[in-house]
């Protein structure tokens, strides 16, 4: 039996955003063009256009696939209680969602003059933004807010950074993520013994 044309369809999207990612990543959003798109792929232009009509279209249907599972944390995060272990479980779980959707903050920062304007650029800050919220929630001071922001931008770049270090891929993940929970429990424990301070 075979597929269905919505399969197919379905099909014929994934594999334009796989390339598109690809030629984002290594020539730059605004190196690529939709027409080197199709070549790549080895179709029309015109059979381009029937999924995607401009290149933000492609990249904004990547950024809702890729960024699902920071969408997913954000929204599990929000019905816990701010306790320290959810906060490391949260710097984890974000951690394991960039494994896979780096590839669109990375295209972000290298292009961030052309897409400071397009909707992608404040969905993507939207989803830092409510990451770094729920990592901040409960942190009194100034000092413990700074090091749930760094802890967070610990982890973030490093993810986008990872080429650039020594190792395998999976070991340097590991190592950022051990970066960023040991600043998350030097402001945990800061946060606790203010508690405890303005107890005694």
């Amino acid at each position: 039996m075979g597929s269905t044309p919505k399969a197919r369809r379905s099909g014929t999207r994934e594999r334009i955003q796989r390339t598109a990612l690809d030629l984002f990543v290594s020539r730059g959003y605004e190196k690529t063009s939709l027409r080197e798109i199709a070549e790549e792929l080895g179709v029309t232009k015109a059979a381009l256009y029937y999924h995607f009509k401009t290149k933000e279209d492609i990249l904004t249907a990547l950024s809702d696939e890729l960024g699902r599972p920071v969408d997913e944390l954000v929204a599990w995060g929000r019905e816990q209680p701010p306790t320290p272990e959810i906060k490391r479980e949260l710097l984890r779980r974000y951690s394991e969602a960039l494994r896979d959707a780096a590839p669109i903050y990375r295209i972000l920062q290298e292009n961030q003059a052309t897409l400071r304007e397009l909707n992608i650029g404040a969905a993507l800050r939207e989803r830092l933004a409510a990451v770094g919220a729920l990592l901040q929630a409960g942190a009194g001071s100034l000092e413990g807010r700074v090091r749930c922001s760094s802890a967070m931008a610990a982890v973030h770049f490093g993810a986008l950074d990872l080429d650039g270090l020594p190792g395998e891929k999976e070991e340097k993940r590991a190592a950022v993520l051990r970066v960023g929970l040991e600043i998350l429990d030097s402001a945990i424990r800061e946060e606790t013994a203010a508690a405890l301070d303005a107890v005694g």
